[in-house]
């Protein structure tokens, strides 16, 4: 049996439709997947809607509708997306559906039963938006004598009964658990702040609330709901058939990779291991926390800037596998980074359609013209072959697999356009076309190493964009059970073309893209 590969991706807030920020992390993480999978592994991918707090409360009774009737519009607008964008989920989660609904009040009762919670009064501050508490110290002064959360959100003062989780008891044990799993906060900038606040010391953390009652319930306290970070991560154990871990997807837990935005590293690093250790279940191996999405201008998206960008659209103007490409090779995973249309057409055009698109395109014609579609023959090697082979097998064999492993996803892409610019000095330097009348057998040789280099690369970038390489892969006549980082070499060339396979009349993989009229 595989090994198990479990990756999750924050569940989205959807008290507003999907923005660019949410298409990013699910795109990056459907790569890391994918990359996974074609390394044999057996990958469980997770993401939804946390749809609970009140946030969503607040935004439904602003509209005029119930707030389960936004919830399920709004899901609905995220799976769309997750569709629209090729993204390979197994499961797509949401916090109403009813098997959710066990796990947290399992995980609620086994923290009871470690003596981890008692009942108390709350008054603090709130920030609705970041549905989170802040103490007094963490806070600033806004502009009027706003008080503001240190992700620069309102906060405002609450006061109600609820129940608290001692967090303050598992200061040292965190901080044990750092120092031994070095690896599980990533990249190192967050996990030095994440040190950083929890050596500063510990409060209890409020975990219910009794102001609204749109969330789940707490067991055996009527009028209380869970405070919305308890069951919203909880949805990673969720998917595992918690707590009734009797079938095959307990062999998932615990999660290999939970991949976040950078401004909830709190919650998955300090919150949801301490919940999990006081319920006595294992601890995800590694949280990473990415970094935004910018405008332009380098400044960050919001509504009231009115430069956020809809996913959706971009990928209807520019194609699917465009937007992925760009998001995973411009900006430095982990980092911030900005995007614009332009910068989008730029970069497909640059790298998928003069460079990789147009050394398919004509390697195939020339197969399609001169071989009447039948794959050439290697006709003896000479250095230049050899050395393209190296170069190829070195970047699909080795480089990539590295990066995607380490999650640099912008190396990754960066190692394979490097070798498809290998594979365009090849071509132009040993001029197929002038072969045809000087040394026809040559020029079999020299259209199959680009054969079989064109399909190497093919699988090597599917994680990044799955359609595309799909489509030229079934061109090639390139079986299903070769398009994995195992299989990735050159063995099956000799079969499939004595196999009587012919290529058909090569279509361009990337169309140019005109620059944009005006930013999407």
């Amino acid at each position: 049996m595989a090994d198990p590969f479990y990756i999750t991706t924050a569940i989205n807030y959807p008290n507003g439709r999907p923005h660019i920020g949410h298409a990013y992390e699910a795109i990056a993480a459907d790569a890391i997947a994918r990359f996974q999978r074609q390394a044999g592994r057996d990958v469980r991918f997770q993401t939804g809607t946390d749809e609970h707090g009140l946030k969503m409360a607040q935004t439904a009774r602003d509209r005029g509708i119930s707030t389960r009737a936004l919830a399920d519009e709004m899901s609905g607008h995220f799976r769309e997306m997750a569709d629209r964008l090729n993204i390979s989920y197994n499961r797509f989660i949401r916090t109403t559906d009813a098997d959710h609904y066990a796990a947290s009040q399992a995980i609620w009762q086994a923290m009871a039963a470690a003596g981890d919670l008692y009942p108390a009064r709350y008054e603090g501050w709130y920030s609705v938006r970041d549905e989170a508490f802040y103490d007094e110290k963490e806070l600033t002064e806004g502009e009027g004598g706003v008080k503001l959360s240190p992700q620069g959100t309102p906060v405002e003062w609450t006061a109600e009964e609820s129940w608290f989780f001692r967090l303050s008891r598992y200061q040292q044990p965190l901080l044990d658990f750092y120092a031994a799993h070095p690896d599980f906060i990533r990249p190192e900038s967050r996990r030095n702040e994440i040190l950083r606040f929890v050596e500063g010391g510990l409060s209890d953390l409020s975990v219910s609330r009794t102001s609204f009652d749109w969330g789940v319930p707490v067991p055996g306290a009527p009028g209380h709901v869970m405070y919305v970070w308890v069951d919203a991560l909880t949805n990673y154990l969720t998917g595992t058939g918690y707590p009734g871990w009797d079938g095959e997807a307990k062999r998932f837990w615990p999660a290999d990779l939970h991949l976040i935005g950078k401004d909830i590293v709190r919650f998955h690093t300090v919150y949801w291991p301490a919940f999990l250790m006081s319920a006595g279940l294992p601890l995800p191996r590694q949280v990473f926390g990415h970094g935004f999405v910018l405008a332009r201008d380098g400044s960050k998206m919001s509504k009231s800037a009115g430069n956020v960008a809809d996913p959706l659209a971009l990928a209807d103007a520019y194609g699917v596998d465009a937007l992925r490409y760009f998001l995973l090779r411009d900006i430095s995973f982990g980092q911030d980074g900005s995007y614009s249309a332009e910068a989008i057409v730029a970069r497909a055009n640059a790298d998928l359609a003069n460079s990789f698109g147009n050394l398919a395109q004509r390697t195939l014609t020339q197969i399609f013209k001169n071989c009447d579609g039948q794959l050439p023959a290697i006709n003896g090697q000479e250095d230049a072959d050899q050395a393209l082979f190296a170069t190829i097998d070195a970047t699909v064999r080795d480089a990539m697999p590295r990066a995607y492993g380490e999650l640099a996803l912008s190396q990754a892409t960066e190692s394979w356009i490097q070798a498809v610019f290998a594979c365009n000095a090849y071509i132009d330097e040993q001029a197929p076309w002038a072969l045809r009348k000087t040394d026809p057998q040559r020029m079999e040789t020299v259209l199959a190493t680009l054969y079989i280099c064109i399909a190497q690369l093919a699988v090597a970038i599917a994680p990044v964009i799955p359609a595309s390489a799909a489509r030229l892969l079934d061109a090639m006549g390139i079986a299903p059970d070769l398009r994995s980082f195992g299989a990735i070499g050159g063995h099956w060339y000799a079969p499939l073309a004595e196999s009587g396979f012919r290529l058909a009349q090569p279509v361009p993989l990337f169309p140019r893209l005109d620059p944009p009229a005006e930013e999407a």
